[in-house]
């Protein structure tokens, strides 16, 4: 029987785009003066921006461990990977180029990027405390495109940052000073724990096939 998944994942695959294809897309985005999805503000503009420099720095800089090297370098199936995210979204950008090393640094590995907001029906079967926070990879079967595993939207630390910030009393106010030191955690953390959750991942992906 068809999983009730396989129609959200097909029709998003339909318009997902690849790394390159991505990156291009949200700078010729930008230089209209607008950034994805339907909050064209002056603060999400602001980060839009902001996200193509921490990309192009990640981009510059490949710092996978030395423990997913050795991993890739035997991974015996292949994973298709679908991203929900967005060009304002700054977790994103501390995120996705990540996947791009590990595409990178196998034949094993394939990504796939698409927008949430234009994906409804399957960003609302990965929701995190109700909310469509991204991103959110989506492990595929590459060949029947069934649903192995997901993570996201960030790493543990991260989401913990981010749940303290959401559920504070207060008014919100202070996005901003939650933006920046959510990110310097994130240059303070070199992408360790992100590399060392998706590495989880995919182990017991690997072991689920023995």
């Amino acid at each position: 029987m068809p999983s009730p998944l396989a129609p959200a994942v097909q029709s998003t695959l339909v318009n997902a785009r690849s790394y390159p294809e991505y990156r291009k897309f949200l700078t010729e985005l930008l230089a209209t003066g607008k950034t994805t999805g339907p909050n064209q503000s002056e603060l999400y503009l602001r980060i839009a921006h902001l996200n193509q420099a921490r990309m192009d720095r990640l981009d510059r800089k490949v710092r996978l461990t030395e423990d997913f090297q050795n991993f890739l370098g035997g991974l015996r199936n292949n994973y298709l990977l679908l991203v929900l995210t967005e060009g304002w979204c700054g977790d994103a950008a501390q995120i996705v180029p990540v996947l791009h090393w590990l595409e990178n640094a196998t034949d094993n590995i394939e990504l796939r990027l698409a927008l949430r907001d234009e994906n409804p029906d399957l960003m609302d079967h990965f929701l995190t405390e109700g909310g469509r926070s991204i991103p959110k990879v989506i492990f595929l079967n590459p060949i029947t495109h069934e649903v192995l595993a997901d993570w996201g939207p960030r790493p543990a630390e991260a989401q913990r940052m981010s749940m303290e910030y959401k559920h504070k009393p207060a008014p919100k106010e202070d996005y901003e000073t939650h933006h920046k030191e959510l990110h310097t955690w994130y240059a303070r953390d070199k992408t360790a724990a992100t590399q060392a959750e998706l590495l989880t991942v995919l182990k017991t992906l690997e072991v689920a096939t023995d």
